[in-house]
């Protein structure tokens, strides 16, 4: 989970020479370490360092778990999301090599199945469409079919697809999503004749020395030293309870892991980091996983996306330009070009950034969802490394983190108390029924007396009294406080029939991912 424009043909950047010579970390970053977790109240953080192809720094801070002792280590085991999505298109580059794929061919060639919303874009899309968000669906358009959890099979999200409308024409803007880098995995598995966990696995993972990484949950519940994801549920964050430790067994399934499926930890991540750094190569400096050519198609950017305009307390970090790559973001920082990407599970936080004109990257992990805490790290090690003069980040991310939240107070605060407050044009009866979104699937609103409930049938844990709000409003707060409330606003014909149901997540820091924009039920049975 993840975002940021420019449209430019080449853009060289004259200001990027820096020394082979190794910058070593910063000596006091233990100490900038412990006041960022003490301030953003992280639990636990990895953070590995390579310089030069060599791991300079890999090392854990705090605990795993709150309330329990276990330290986190080099080795401790930290979802790492949508970081995910360069191993993918990795993958994708092995079997472009053995000229087994091409990345202009045709998705329906290699899946016949495969169907978007419009025909002629289907019969257009690409395998590089696949991996570079410019799809012309929304922004996280379909992943409620995941979020938190789902029983949705890899399958049924290729299936699912057709039925989600696009929100701009195609390749014409950049919007971030997660299912068609499912579909990139089916790809990967339809082609190879291996899962896409066994192909990563085996061609990735084990020749990098990448043992402990784990593509699939069971091989992931086999290792003790692995952290624990924790978020703050209560307002404005989400839901009604408080600071807690959140199952991990209702972490992403298993349908989804090309786009944020694997686990690792700061020594394993990174050996991935000295090959990214090398273009392909194995430290042995003889075997290559990838070629150079490969390297290249994999950091150039194919969609320009919007950098954020340059105001408030982050300001000086703001991008000139910005763009997606194959699995990667591109974009400079503070006049230099850095390579990288964020990922996000519920509970769990993740950045991996490469600067090639330094010949360094880094690997942050940290089990909460506190992100200025990596934020801030993140800068204070990017200005180390470029030698840029240093910035007090960690106030600047406190700042922004501090108003981010009063927003979000506000319209928790809106809420709990409409401006203008109406009755419900029906009785709780006239709203009761089964209702059905193309994509997404089935959700059931019942009634017992003046009050009702709905479920989304595909989503445990999606449960939830709706509470008036005005008019024929109601607020869902799910009895799974992971997941994000929700306004459900049923829209009733002059004759007192339900036409469809739409959903808003309430709070304004909701994660993409909960898209309830996207989702448009109209009733299943319609004379309830």
């Amino acid at each position: 989970m993840i975002r940021t424009a420019v449209a430019f043909t080449v853009i060289t950047l004259s200001l990027a020479s820096a020394s082979p010579v190794a910058a070593a970390p910063p000596a006091d970053i233990d100490a900038t370490v412990a006041g960022l977790m003490k301030s953003g109240g992280t639990p636990g953080l990895a953070l590995g360092v390579v310089e030069h192809g060599h791991t300079v720094l890999a090392k854990g801070y705090g605990v795993r778990r709150l309330g329990a002792e276990g330290p986190v280590d080099a080795e401790t085991l930290f979802q790492i999301g949508s970081t995910t999505k360069a191993f993918t298109t990795a993958a994708l580059a092995l079997l472009v090599e053995e000229g087994k794929i091409g990345w202009d061919d045709r998705v329906v060639d290699h899946l016949p199945d495969f169907q978007m919303y419009d025909p002629w874009v289907t019969r257009e899309f690409t395998i590089r469409d696949l991996v570079t968000h410019r799809s012309g669906l929304g922004l996280g358009a379909g992943d409620l079919t995941f979020v938190p959890r789902s029983t949705i099979t890899r399958a049924e999200i290729v299936k699912a697809m057709r039925w989600l409308k696009p929100q701009t024409s195609f390749r014409t803007a950049f919007a971030y999503d997660n299912l068609l880098y499912v579909v990139a995995g089916v790809v990967v598995e339809r082609v190879s004749g291996q899962s896409w966990e066994d192909f990563v696995r085996a061609r990735l993972l084990r020749p990098m020395g990448m043992t402990a990484t784990t593509t699939d949950e069971p091989s992931r519940f086999l290792n003790a030293d692995r952290a624990q994801g924790h978020a703050r549920l209560g307002p404005p964050f989400r839901g009604e309870g408080a600071e807690s430790v959140l199952d991990e067994a209702k972490g992403l399934g298993p349908s989804v892991a090309p786009a944020g499926g694997i686990m690792s930890n700061a020594d394993e991540m990174c050996r991935w980091i000295a090959v990214q750094l090398a273009h392909g190569a194995l430290p042995d400096g003889k075997t290559r996983l990838w070629s150079e050519a490969s390297a290249r198609e994999m950091w150039s950017i194919v969609t320009p996306t919007t950098a954020p305009p340059a105001q408030g307390p982050l300001a000086e970090a703001a991008p000139q330009f910005s763009g997606y790559a194959l699995g990667w973001f591109v974009q400079d920082y503070r006049g230099h070009r850095i390579i990288w990407h964020a990922g996000g599970t519920l509970g769990f936080l993740t950045r991996v950034v490469l600067i090639p004109e330094a010949d360094t990257g880094f690997v942050i992990f940290q089990n909460s969802e506190d992100g200025q805490v990596l934020g801030a790290l993140q800068d204070i090690l990017l200005d180390h490394y470029l030698k840029l003069a240093p910035i007090d980040w960690a106030a600047r991310f406190q700042e922004a983190h501090r108003l981010s939240t009063a927003r979000a107070e506000a319209a928790f605060g809106k809420a709990a108390s409409p401006a203008h407050p109406a009755p419900p044009s029906l009785p709780a009866s006239g709203y009761a029924g089964d209702y059905k979104d193309p994509w997404y699937g089935g959700m059931a609103v019942r009634a017992a007396g003046d009050t009702l409930s709905v479920a989304f049938k595909r989503t445990p844990g999606m449960v939830a009294a709706l509470t008036p709000y005005t008019g024929d409003t109601f607020i869902a707060r799910w009895q799974d406080p992971t997941i994000e409330p929700a306004y459900v606003t049923f829209t009733v014909t002059p004759d007192g029939k339900i036409e469809r149901a739409r959903l808003k997540a309430v709070s304004p820091l909701a994660d993409f991912s909960f898209d309830y924009q996207d989702l448009d039920f109209t009733p299943a049975i319609t004379d309830h």
